[in-house]
């Protein structure tokens, strides 16, 4: 009998900005995904706006050309009640989903309440508690996690594309939303029903194990 194909990805996934750039890669195997790297890049420092472009559009390049992701995700649909916000974060993601176009990768957006509900189950949740969560599912050390939450930011958004592959971890046949797999990994009780109180289930269901 042969073994079905176990699908694996590469995951780049990027926070765009015009000052900090969120990025993140994900390996995902079948079930399972583990964190590659991620961190922030520091264009606040380049003088004007274009340098700033510039820098972002040759780092990702040069991130594509070392780690060989298979896909980029990465968020859009910004909404800041300044116009001149949006369209430098706009100006961000163009550049960021250019540099991909320039090495053939396939392109997935999210918006910011997506990726929130994916991580959280709340599309308002801060971005301390998506950080909070996600070094609770990917495993990863404390001590380690960025203080720039830009970095984390950009994880979640690869994670999240993780999940809308199917792939979530543990499961068969897939959890299209947080509250299938938070149930099915016993992160909350099946009786938590609004968000909030599904993710403080979830933050005390992993305190009360370690």
């Amino acid at each position: 009998m042969i073994d079905r194909l176990v699908p694996q990805h590469r995951i780049l996934g990027i926070d765009p900005g015009t000052l900090f750039m969120g990025y993140a890669l994900l390996d995902t195997e079948g079930k399972h995904a583990n964190m590659v790297t991620y961190g922030v890049l520091d264009v606040h420092k380049l003088e004007g706006q274009y340098a700033r472009l510039q820098k972002e559009f040759f780092f990702l390049q040069d991130l594509i050309d070392q780690y060989h992701p298979s896909e980029l995700a990465i968020e859009t649909q910004f909404v800041d009640k300044n116009p001149q916000t949006m369209i430098k974060i706009v100006h961000a993601q163009g550049v960021a989903i250019a540099a991909a176009l320039s090495k053939d990768l396939p392109i997935n957006e999210y918006s910011p309440m997506k990726v929130k509900m994916a991580i959280t189950g709340n599309g308002h949740s801060t971005k301390e508690q998506v950080a909070d969560m996600l070094q609770r599912f990917l495993q990863l050390d404390p001590a380690h996690m960025p203080k720039k939450l830009d970095a984390t930011d950009a994880l979640a958004i690869a994670y999240c594309h993780f999940l809308q592959l199917g792939l979530p971890l543990g499961l068969d046949h897939g959890a299209k939303n947080w509250t299938t797999f938070a149930k099915q990994h016993g992160l909350v009780s099946t009786e938590s029903t609004s968000p909030n109180e599904r993710l403080k289930a979830a933050l005390a269901g992993n305190k009360s194990k370690k």
